[in-house]
């Protein structure tokens, strides 16, 4: 199973800039004698045991501050710098810090309070007039008037009142809106379709819940494409099909946040992290998103309803798109399609003969040029509904007819 980040609040200084250089003598100072407190406070819930160890370390900063002892004899002599420390860059030799400072405006904290408790997570402003898409199991709580939804922008602490204007359980989406929002910065979507294993990307979003307005980076490479998982919270869990694996670290929170390539364009959501494997072992740098391919197919129908049901049509094969790469490494004799990672035993695929490595290129009369087209041409299609699958194997073109079936759950 893996796991929707989910969602808590706390404060975090931020350290302050070193003095300019200087060498100054110092007396050196007797080790002062500091009394140990009598106990310790135990951390109360998951999320405050995360922040006690940031918490103490801040403060332990502070204190060490204070010893200036008075002894005689000979002085210490120390070099300080107020240089500024170097950024990280990416490919290309953009700066990370400079990335960072366009995208943020862009990024809203989301909150959504229930008489049942308290959700957390990240959105991105699509539209100048407050149009956002998050993650469905961000605001899923919200559905129906059951909760209230509150947005904060970066580098502010004002929460401003949402409303929801569609949901889509089924991949994970949703759109909310800023009420009496215009002239507000946006987000520029990339292209997912170009991504290739080993390209830099930047994760933001509210992590932890520390502070809402003051989003949390990390940096990473796309670790694997065309993933498909279960995730979940325990209450729910939906399959997402052709998923972005990426090493940056994504933690509760950071749901709905932007997965940015090196350019700054958003080239996934991020959604998930992998959990605990069944024998107790714990995964490593494990995160997933959602393609913005994926997303941009869901908006118009997001912004139109409510709420968009999937008919939940099933086929059995884990997918990703044919990118030029993948046709160079395994000698594709086409360009284009939703190559077959793997055909799941059973299903209606497995039945109709489809195979690994086959490239779906069209469902009946329907083109199929990526893995998004095939996911599109399924959520038109409801479970009994028979349909031709047009299949490049080799350098052979097949059709195989199968009966589609419940998403199973």
């Amino acid at each position: 199973m893996t796991n929707w980040p989910g969602e808590p609040q706390s404060d975090v200084p931020t350290e302050e800039q070193a003095p300019e250089p200087v060498s100054t003598p110092i007396p050196e100072a007797s080790t002062p004698q500091v009394d140990a407190p009598a106990s310790e406070s135990k951390a109360r819930g998951r999320w405050r045991a995360l922040l006690v160890p940031v918490v103490v370390a801040a403060l332990a900063g502070g204190v060490a501050g204070h010893y200036a002892g008075h002894g005689g004899g000979s002085v210490l002599s120390i070099q300080t710098s107020d240089q500024a420390p170097a950024s990280a860059t990416l490919p290309g030799g953009r700066a990370v810090t400079g990335l960072v400072k366009d995208v943020l405006p862009s990024i809203v904290s989301i909150d959504v309070k229930t008489v049942a408790g308290e959700d957390q997570g990240t959105g991105m402003i699509i539209t100048a007039k407050g149009l956002v898409v998050t993650n469905n199991h961000v605001i899923s709580a919200a559905v129906g008037g059951r909760g209230r939804i509150t947005v904060t922008r970066s580098g502010s602490t004002k929460a401003l009142p949402a409303d929801l204007v569609g949901t889509d359980p089924s991949n994970d989406v949703a759109l909310i809106r800023i009420r009496n929002a215009s002239n507000l910065p946006v987000v520029t979507f990339g292209n997912s379709n170009a991504l290739e294993v080993g390209d830099a990307v930047v994760a933001i979003g509210n992590a932890l819940g520390l502070a809402a307005g003051t989003p949390t980076v990390t940096t990473g490479i796309v670790s694997a494409l065309g993933r498909t998982v279960t995730a979940g919270d325990g209450s729910s869990s939906e399959t997402l099909n052709n998923l972005i694996q990426t090493d940056a670290a994504i933690n509760p929170g950071n749901s709905g946040g932007p997965l940015l390539d090196a350019a700054g364009h958003v080239i996934g959501m991020n959604t998930a992290v992998a959990g605990s494997l069944p024998d107790g072992t714990s995964a490593q740098n494990i995160g997933f998103a959602i393609p913005v391919r994926t997303i941009t197919s869901l908006l118009a129908s997001l912004k139109a309803g409510e709420s968009v049901v999937s008919h939940g049509a099933y086929m059995g094969v884990e997918i990703t798109s044919l990118t030029a790469d993948l046709q160079l490494q395994y000698n594709f004799s086409v360009s284009a399609g939703a190559v077959v990672m793997s055909v799941v035993p059973g299903t209606p695929a497995d039945r109709a003969g489809l195979r690994q490595g086959d490239v779906i290129v069209a469902m009946g009369s329907t083109t199929i040029g990526d893995a998004q087209g095939l996911l599109s041409y399924l959520s038109t299609k409801s479970p009994g509904d028979r349909v031709t699958v047009h299949v490049v194997r080799g350098n052979r073109h097949l059709s195989l007819g199968l009966t589609l079936t419940h998403t199973p759950r």
